[in-house]
């Protein structure tokens, strides 16, 4: 009896001593609770901001509001985090860009991106970018943000959101390259990366034919 139970209890001890500590069971009740109350890290967070109103309290409310697609809310607490000595905060300055162009807010979206360096910091920034540029009718600057994401064997749904914009702006041999050029690329990868650019395959594919 004793040979054979010694090692399951030298077994649950280790167990229960190194593997379920203290972190762990905490990370994993963060989990559930995340699950079963996902407004609970909001109430607890607004609860901190009201008690001392930082940047970085704002930034977390921020954070957790655009974690549960808020994106309203989201703006509003990225605004307050940026109102003050950390106004230029580039990180803060690229949430709040993404979430205008979630929210449609095209202006503050080009602000936003003259304010940090897009190209060097946050390239995958730079189609919606480009997309605001050609929302708010800045048709040559948007050409030159498009064109920046213009890189073969790499972007495809960029390089698909280029080929349409030169369609509407009845550049067409522009588009019948990079069009020609992403259906290609997509036809020689082997199959599993295929059926990851499926769709931007597809959508090339019919553009071509028609125009």
């Amino acid at each position: 009896m004793v040979i054979f139970f010694v090692p399951i209890i030298g077994g649950l001890f280790y167990f229960f001593s190194q593997v379920i500590n203290k972190s762990n069971l905490k990370s994993v009740g963060q989990k559930v609770t995340a699950v079963v109350d996902p407004k609970k890290k909001i109430r607890d967070l607004e609860k901190k901001l009201s008690s001392s109103d930082t940047f970085q309290n704002n930034l977390n409310l921020a954070d957790a509001f655009l974690d549960n697609n808020n994106i309203t809310n989201a703006i509003i607490y990225y605004e307050k985090a940026l109102d003050g000595k950390l106004k230029n905060h580039p990180t803060t300055l690229h949430k709040m860009l993404q979430c205008y162009f979630k929210n449609g807010q095209h202006k503050k979206v080009i602000a936003c991106a003259s304010k940090i360096d897009l190209e060097k910091s946050f390239r995958d920034s730079i189609c919606i970018y480009a997309i605001s540029l050609e929302k708010c009718n800045y048709f040559e600057e948007a050409e030159v943000q498009f064109r920046k994401t213009d890189k073969r064997y790499s972007n495809y749904a960029e390089r698909l959101e280029l080929s349409e914009f030169l369609i509407k702006r009845e550049k067409i041999q522009g588009a019948q390259i990079v069009l020609t050029e992403i259906v290609s690329e997509i036809e020689n990868m082997i199959e599993t990366n295929k059926k990851k650019h499926k769709f931007v395959y597809q959508q090339s594919s019919k553009l071509l034919n028609e125009i």
